[in-house]
């Protein structure tokens, strides 16, 4: 059986927890900065667990993380 090949461009975007929970960060933060508000750029830097309904998905084509 070959081995299965991992989606490269998910594997850096994505990091597994200490639990087994997917890490990824949050979107929005590359440009068009001066219409968002401080609270709301502070808030984007945070990473977030993936939400359940994507995480099927994440781990077909993240086999070995």
């Amino acid at each position: 059986m070959p081995k299965m090949k991992t989606s490269r461009s998910a594997a850096k975007r994505f990091r597994k927890t200490g639990t087994g929970k997917l890490v990824r960060n949050k979107a929005y933060k590359s440009h068009i900065l001066t219409k968002k508000s401080t609270k709301r750029k502070r808030n984007l830097r945070k990473p977030i667990v993936t939400d359940e309904t994507n995480v099927k998905n994440m781990k077909k084509i993240l086999p070995y993380l």
